[in-house]
């Protein structure tokens, strides 16, 4: 992984390196998340100055959250041709929800942890490389339609979870300097914390309905693509068949987690070998559901969008918006 010293000398190796073009330029709107995990002012001033080759480029720092859903709106009304959401996959998150059922796309340089979706959408996951990627991409610009999907009002790009998986991630977010710092390895300490803390003995449970089918579990996870996260450069896949443009959501269910199961299953998760994930005795799959409901057997139970905590639910109802977002990649 390149130092934060060499990504920015290699960020105004190539900001000095662009030539302006006299052609005219599309109008790009950078919304950038100044907290990221890898963004720092002066990358940022690099980055959008190598972009202002060759797009007619508008910067804006989110202020709040529900800050870059706002932004998106209103450009997606002014008729930018595409916006950049320069910071994590929940910066990503509240941009699409910006721009759902808009004909302006978006697209993304990786300022995050894990930066799922951009990976997703084959965007280098450096960010040097994913601007010179993005400068090649003014002469073959040509946006693409993907799928939504929803969780009650709430739109995700790649991915949901309710129970433990979201319990993790409320977790995970509620120390954001941990979440920083500590990477993926922080994940993995908060993983084993919570299941130790709250779904050893008597875990909270959900009932999971779709496709005329029932099903109960601590924990499901909902994809809209492929892989559903990543540790580090390694892909975890469960859902193997989940795609952008498939029109359906995949689910698995994770029916028990008694002290064997959950490190079971995350040490076939780890092998990189799907079909030994998806043998697990408890685990169930819901493959190609254009929608689902998720309750509570008892109480409430928490939920999560592309890695953000969005809180704990009674039931939540999902779906899919075909071809819902246009992209650039």
């Amino acid at each position: 992984m390149a130092t934060p010293d060499t990504t920015l000398d290699r960020a105004e190796a190539l900001a000095e390196s662009i030539l302006p073009e006299h052609t005219p330029k599309k109008r790009m709107l950078v919304i950038v998340n100044p907290y990221a995990t890898t963004v720092s002012a002066r990358l940022k001033n690099l980055v959008v100055y190598a972009l202002e080759g060759r797009y007619d480029v508008e910067a804006v720092d989110t202020e709040a959250q529900g800050h870059a859903t706002e932004l998106c709106r209103e450009a997606a009304h002014e008729g930018y041709d595409v916006v950049v959401a320069f910071g994590g996959d929940g910066t990503v998150n509240e941009a699409a929800n910006g721009l759902v059922g808009s004909r302006t796309p978006l697209s993304c340089l990786p300022g995050g942890a894990t930066n799922v979706y951009c990976r997703t959408l084959g965007i280098p996951g450096d960010v040097v490389d994913a601007t010179e990627h993005m400068l090649r991409m003014a002469d073959t610009f040509e946006p693409r339609d993907v799928d939504l999907g929803r969780i009650d009002e709430r739109w995700f790009t790649f991915a949901a979870g309710t129970g433990l998986d979201a319990s993790v991630v409320e977790r995970v977010d509620s120390r954001p300097t941990l979440k920083s710092r500590g990477g993926e390895w922080y994940y993995t300490w908060s993983a084993i914390s919570t299941f130790n803390r709250r779904y050893l003995l008597n875990p909270p449970r959900v009932r999971v309905e779709a496709d005329g089918r029932v099903s109960e579990g601590v924990t499901v996870v909902i994809q809209n693509s492929d892989p559903y996260t990543y540790f580090g450069r390694r892909p975890i896949r469960l859902a193997t068949n989940a795609g952008l443009e498939t029109g359906s959501l995949d689910l698995t269910v994770l029916r028990r987690a008694a002290p064997l199961d959950v490190p079971t299953f995350m040490a076939r998760v780890f092998t990189a070998d799907p079909a030994r994930v998806q043998r697990h005795r408890h685990l169930e799959e819901f493959q190609g559901v254009p929608r689902a409901t998720i309750s509570a057997v008892e109480g409430t139970f928490p939920a999560q969008v592309d890695g953000d905590f969005i809180g704990r639910f009674e039931q939540v109802e999902l779906s899919i918006k075909p071809r819902g977002l246009r992209v650039v990649s």
